[in-house]
């Protein structure tokens, strides 16, 4: 194959515009004293419409049908009960999963307990989890009134973090966690280049302050660190009847 040595001159050309001694050359290098030495232009802020769903947002849930999410037991369809704007676990028919696969974002999602007897206590009541690339629990319990081990009440990284502080609304009110997720690197031979971290705002107090995930939020014994990819968003069947709704996310 012919090499083209005036187009490779020109990439050459290119490469040197921006990059010179290791310097970033975007800024005007030449007068150091002007304000404009600081500043660039490109490329532009992504422009994006805020509100209650922001317009770049995708909605998981919206109270009308669970066509993105499946069975996390079979990948059938989701057997959760749906009803007045929310889906409930249905105990037994297993948790379920997004179809579509995650790492780093934002996660908005609501809860509520339902109304338990005062007979189910600790983690028997309201008790399930958000959890981030399927591996990686954020609690759901009712916390309210209802004492627990301290990294395993609501707002907790389950096993690991206990939140900063208890906000858990009572029995059939609903709660709010806004999450901020970045996922794990991994190197090549399968070590971890950096961990996982999330901050966890609760009816928007904020209990978990970036977090770091020590690994996978096992029930019993210490964290593990498999190596993984993008991965659902997941929410368990504890056999409590916990409710969920206006569900969305953002890819960070």
């Amino acid at each position: 194959m012919k090499i083209n040595k005036k187009v490779i001159f020109t990439v050459l050309v290119s490469i040197s515009a921006f990059c010179v001694n290791g310097q970033d050359t975007r800024f005007n290098q030449k007068n150091p004293d002007k304000p404009e030495v600081t500043e660039y232009m490109d490329p532009e802020i992504k422009v994006i419409t805020p509100g209650a769903i922001p317009s770049d947002a995708i909605v998981l849930f919206d109270g009308k049908n669970l066509d993105q999410w499946e069975s996390s037991k079979d990948g059938g369809a989701a057997k959760w009960k749906l009803e007045d704007g929310a889906m409930t676990v249905l105990g037994g028919s297993g948790g379920i999963s997004t179809k579509k696969h995650f790492a780093d974002c934002q996660l908005h999602i609501e809860w509520r307990s339902p109304i338990e007897s005062d007979e189910k206590k600790g983690q028997g009541k309201g008790n399930s989890g958000v959890f981030l690339q399927g591996i990686y629990e954020v609690q759901v319990l009712n916390s309210y009134n209802n004492r627990t081990y301290r990294n395993g009440q609501a707002g907790s990284i389950y096993k690991q973090s206990p939140p900063l502080v208890n906000v858990t609304s009572k029995m059939g009110d609903w709660n709010v966690y806004d999450i901020i997720y970045t996922a794990p690197k991994f190197t090549v031979n399968g070590g971890i280049e950096s961990p996982p971290y999330v901050t966890v705002m609760h009816n928007g107090v904020l209990v978990q302050n970036h977090t770091m995930i020590q690994g996978v939020t096992n029930y019993i014994g210490q964290p593990t660190n498999p190596v993984h990819g993008k991965a659902p968003i997941h929410l368990q069947d504890h056999g409590n009847a916990v409710s969920f709704r206006n569900v969305w996310i953002r890819e960070l």
